[in-house]
């Protein structure tokens, strides 16, 4: 029997909950249902570099959730873990156009990076100036020889609202592109996963986990991470989360990070609060301050159960870009 959900027909499921996250969110998003992308509400405002992000949904509120002022123009939803075509990427890319160019922020996966790559081809020859970013953070891919490299997670949040401030104050798209270079080259995250995810309409869950095993490493669309270790208390799978992501930045004694502890999407905010809770007392052992933090669900998949952790070196320039205001559905300040 298929696992109980609110859906409709699961054909239309994407399509029927972008319209649903416009009538909530009418004031911030207009969701363009002949291209199938979501762009900001009104008219355009003052001359700046557009930002463009997308890929496949089941991720939400990644990235139609970040579409509003200091964060994306427009985001480009594909289907369920699918990337969006190079038509609704092309379209997503002219309309964030203002006049400065647009960056396109893309999670390393083939499909995006194809489609992305394309679609800036096409929008090049409607005169738009399109450079693009890689988000690569996933260090549970890192130094696989085989498939496109380390995967694009969690970081992606952190390119987006720390471009996004910058594009706002008038960056021009050359000072983005190595901001977000900058970022994605000084983050890495980590998942586990203690339940696996259903597909809409699916009558089984997508991965199977044995009883009192959890998999370290899982990718936001249910790929197999680097070991299934036991389940344990909090505090011991947070070090297994952390303490790798921490060695690979070379944390130590003085360091500042900006930390994102990310629900998958069945995880309580009890579980996550204390999830942050381990994290920060394990750096503090190391001398490392979180100076600021996001704890919530911000990319998940579908309603797997588990959390990613995001570290990301901090300084008082990133700092600042971070308290920069924010308003969209699902961060502002």
């Amino acid at each position: 029997m298929a696992r109980r959900q609110f859906v409709n027909d699961p054909q239309d499921f994407v399509s029927e909950a972008l319209e649903g996250f416009e009538l909530a969110h009418g004031r911030l998003v207009r969701y363009d249902r002949a291209a199938r992308i979501v762009v900001r509400a009104g008219e355009a405002a003052a001359p700046k570099v557009g930002l463009v992000s997308g890929g496949g949904s089941g991720h939400e509120p990644l990235h139609a959730g970040f579409v509003g002022e200091g964060m994306l123009d427009a985001a480009v939803p594909g289907a369920i873990f699918s990337s969006p075509t190079a038509a609704q990427v092309h379209a997503a890319t002219v309309a964030a156009d203002r006049g400065q160019g647009v960056l396109q922020i893309v999670k390393n996966y083939t499909g995006d990076v194809m489609n992305f790559s394309i679609a800036a081809e096409l929008a090049a020859d409607d005169g738009v100036t399109v450079k693009h970013v890689i988000v690569d953070d996933d260090l549970a891919t890192d130094g696989q020889e085989d498939g496109p490299g380390r995967r694009g997670t969690a970081a992606v949040v952190a390119v987006e609202k720390l471009c996004g401030a910058a594009a706002e104050r008038g960056a021009s798209l050359d000072e983005l592109v190595a901001l977000a270079e900058r970022v994605n080259g000084t983050a890495r995250t980590m998942a586990l996963a203690l339940e696996p995810l259903t597909h809409p309409g699916a009558d089984r869950t997508s991965f199977d986990l044995p009883d009192g095993e959890v998999e370290l490493g899982i990718g936001i669309h249910g790929e197999r991470g680097r070991a299934r270790i036991p389940f344990a208390p909090a505090r011991e799978l947070v070090a297994a989360l952390a303490t790798p992501v921490a060695d690979a930045l070379s944390l130590a004694d003085g360091d500042r990070v900006i930390a994102i502890v990310n629900g998958l999407g069945s995880t309580h905010p009890l579980e996550l609060s204390v999830v942050h809770r381990e994290l920060v007392a394990l750096l503090r052992e190391r001398g490392v301050s979180v100076e600021r933090a996001l704890v919530g669900a911000y990319v998940t998949a579908l309603d797997m159960g588990g959390v990613s952790i995001t570290l990301l070196r901090a300084d008082d320039d990133l700092l600042e870009l971070w308290d920069a205001p924010v308003t969209t559905a699902a961060l502002r300040w």
